[in-house]
């Protein structure tokens, strides 16, 4: 789940140790299995809500937690209703689960997070839905590019500024656009941690990474312009020209031996 850009006073980055680092790898596998069986579920006419309570259940035979379910939304939203953010097409991040089925053509980002004995792990996906265009492709391989180039570039001795150099320069490259007012975070014993890294940036600025960071890097990218907008509900946001929009994300520790993605099963 993604943080929103503001200004607050930081605490600063709460950096972990070796066991706490393979504790949120545990947490980690665990969501992997989960996204691989709502991925493989995606398909026309499943429905939203059919897609979270698999992610709901799979999350609990695992002994885990809905990080999500029940999350505080901004001022007026209610708490988060469910175990997965299901954004199709045009939006961005948040989308709301509901009973709106998939047709062939759709692009459905899912983002999860779960919570394995009292540690986050936090990823996204984005899916096609049967037959998409050529341009949807390019979106979805240009999002998890960048993804890559992000965790490569979460390397100690470097900054976030290099992390999100190394995203925004795949995605423009490929003539998309990266969302400038949501950002990556820390992630540990709660969902958002300092600090905040943005997809955007210059190398060599920002915080320097050190050992123990453990990191959600998510671009978020949009085929058109980088502005959105958000529905009436406070939670779904939506790219303010209507374009689709792809998201990928891994929850990433910094080690002495370079980045280390922790939410995978391998």
């Amino acid at each position: 789940m993604t943080a929103r850009r503001k200004r607050r006073r930081p605490v600063g980055p709460q950096l972990k140790s070796p066991a706490e680092i393979e504790a949120m790898a545990a947490a980690g596998a665990v969501l992997a299995e989960v996204l691989d069986l709502v991925c493989a579920a995606v398909k026309p006419g499943a429905t939203l809500l059919e897609l979270d309570a698999l992610a709901e259940q799979a999350i609990r035979d695992r002994d885990a937690v809905p990080a999500f379910l029940g999350y505080p939304g901004a001022p007026g939203a209610v708490d988060f209703p469910g175990s997965i953010c299901s954004s199709l097409n045009d939006v961005v991040v948040h989308g709301i689960p509901s009973p709106v089925a998939l047709e062939d053509g759709d692009i459905l980002s899912v983002d999860c997070g779960v919570v394995l004995d009292g540690w986050v792990a936090d990823s996204a996906r984005t899916i096609p839905v049967g037959a998409i265009t050529a341009a949807a492709a390019e979106l979805i391989s240009a999002t998890e590019t960048a993804l890559q180039r992000g965790v490569q570039a979460a390397r100690p001795g470097g900054t976030v500024g290099d992390i999100g150099h190394a995203v925004q320069t795949e995605v423009e490259a490929a003539g998309f656009s990266v969302v400038r007012s949501l950002v990556g975070h820390g992630v540990g014993r709660s969902m958002h941690e300092d600090p905040q890294v943005p997809n955007y940036g210059r190398a060599g600025e920002g915080l320097v990474l050190e050992p123990g960071l453990v990191i959600a890097i998510e671009p978020m990218v949009n085929a058109g312009g980088y502005d959105v907008t958000v529905d009436d509900d406070r939670w779904t946001i939506r790219t303010k020209d209507g374009s689709m929009s792809a998201h990928a994300e891994h929850t990433v520790a910094v080690t002495a031996d370079g980045p280390r993605v922790l939410t995978t099963t391998t």
